[in-house]
This record gives structure tokens, C-alpha cells and sequence, in this order.
């Protein structure tokens, strides 16, 4: 049913995306590798994720099977998963927009997407059983203070991210941040830096052979992390 994460709705400007990714908008969107990003009104931070599907009609059908209110709206489906807002929309080819810069230094990809949870066995329910997405990775840390659940969702990561301190309740999920995938840390980090982003130091990843820094402001909101030193999923 699910192909791709499509698109992500952010609450902002077209502008500001355009100098953390180092790309070039059109028309108020950009897009990298294997995401698009849109922008709207409201509140800053992340709106929405919108799914593709190869076949609107068979997943509507499909999703009310599983016993997910959906709602039509022009040629996409909306519906909300526990608080998050999700789309559904067919599958578009969009080329990835320009390069502003070098293209070592600019973000190439999205490597995955985070939403908190207070409630993981619900999430796992919803993202797996509802939307059929592929549950790859389910790891409680200690260390990190976190269970964490990745969905795997065509050449990225749907992470589900669960605060182990703060226990389980029915509250809802929170749409939460970004970590983008560039070919060299170094020169992203000092490109962003030379444009007068506020940016951590490099450091060690989780995933072996990674190194990640966070970008602290111009974001619209939206905790971001850089990556480099990976391939693709």
C-alpha cells in the first residue's frame, strides 16, 4: 500500500530549508534524494507526512478494512494516526531540486523521520499492523533513556521514539524531528556554519563509521540532526 514517504509538510519558510539543505526551492517546495518538503502557515515545526501509494483507491479501501477513518481531500487521503497528521497521496516523479552549493556539503537525502510516542505497542499496532509499514528495529537503551522503533519506509526510516522515564500512557504522538544524510559531514558542517547557522560539533553516531552534528536554530522548529559517513538504507 505504502511505497515512500512523499512529502512533509513544515510549518515555515521555503527559505530557511533552503539554506540547510543547500538546494535551490521551486515554487515554495524543495525536495532531496527521496523526500519532498512543503510549507505552510501556523505554527512552525512539522505539519504532516504524506505517504505515496501506487493505487489511492485500493489503499482507501484497504485502510477502511483496517478500520482507519480516512477523508478524501482532492487526489490524497488524509487521515491521523494517534495524533499525528498523515496523507496519503499517489506516487509523483519530482527530480530533486538544484544544488546551491557544493554538492558534498548539501543534504542529499532525509535518513529518517522521528515521532515521539507515549505508547509503543500502539505505535507498532498503528504503523505496522494499520499502514503495513516494516518493523526493522524495536531497542530499548538504557543508556539513551529511550525505546526505539524504525520503520522501515522505502530508502528511510519512520523512527518511533519512546521516553522510557516518562512511562506508558494514551496521550497523543507528537510528529517531532528530522536527522538528514549528507556525503561529507565536514563541509556541511562548515558550509551551515559559514551561512551563520548555529551548529554542534562533529561527533561519534550510533551507527558505526557515522559522524552527526545538530543544527540548533534556523529549522523552523524542528530538532535536526546532520549525518554523514552512511550509505543509503
Amino acid at each position: 500500500m505504502i511505497e515512500a514517504l512523499d512529502h512533509l509538510v513544515i510549518g515555515g519558510s521555503a527559505a530557511v530549508y533552503e539554506a540547510l539543505l543547500g538546494r535551490r526551492a521551486h515554487d515554495g517546495r524543495l525536495r532531496t534524494g527521496n523526500v519532498g518538503l512543503a510549507f505552510a502557515g501556523g505554527a512552525p515545526g512539522l505539519q504532516s507526512m504524506v505517504f505515496a501509494t501506487p493505487d489511492l483507491d485500493k489503499a482507501a479501501k484497504l485502510l477502511e478494512r483496517r478500520a482507519v477513518a480516512t477523508t478524501r481531500v482532492g487526489d490524497a487521503l488524509a487521515l491521523t494516526g494517534h495524533g499525528v497528521a498523515i496523507g496519503l497521496a499517489a506516487k509523483e516523479s519530482e527530480a530533486p531540486s538544484p544544488l546551491a552549493a557544493d554538492e558534498a556539503a548539501c543534504v542529499s537525502a532525509l535518513d529518517h523521520v522521528v515521532v515521539r510516542t507515549p505508547n509503543p505497542e500502539r505505535a507498532i499496532a498503528f504503523y505496522a499492523g494499520r499502514l503495513g509499514l516494516d518493523l526493522r528495529l524495536d531497542r530499548s537503551n538504557p543508556q539513551w533513556g529511550a525505546r526505539l522503533l524504525f520503520f522501515r519506509c522505502g530508502d528511510l526510516v519512520v523512527e518511533i521514539a519512546h521516553d522510557l522515564k516518562k512511562g506508558m500512557s494514551d496521550a497523543p504522538d507528537q510528529l517531532w524531528g528530522l536527522s538528514w544524510r549528507v556525503p561529507d559531514v565536514a563541509k556541511a558542517h562548515a558550509r551551515l556554519k559559514a551561512a551563520g547557522l548555529d551548529v554542534s560539533e562533529p561527533r561519534d553516531g550510533r551507527r558505526p563509521g557515522s559522524q552527526v552534528f545538530s543544527v540548533k536554530n534556523r529549522t523552523e522548529g524542528v530538532p535536526t540532526l546532520i549525518i554523514g559517513g552512511i550509505g543509503r538504507w
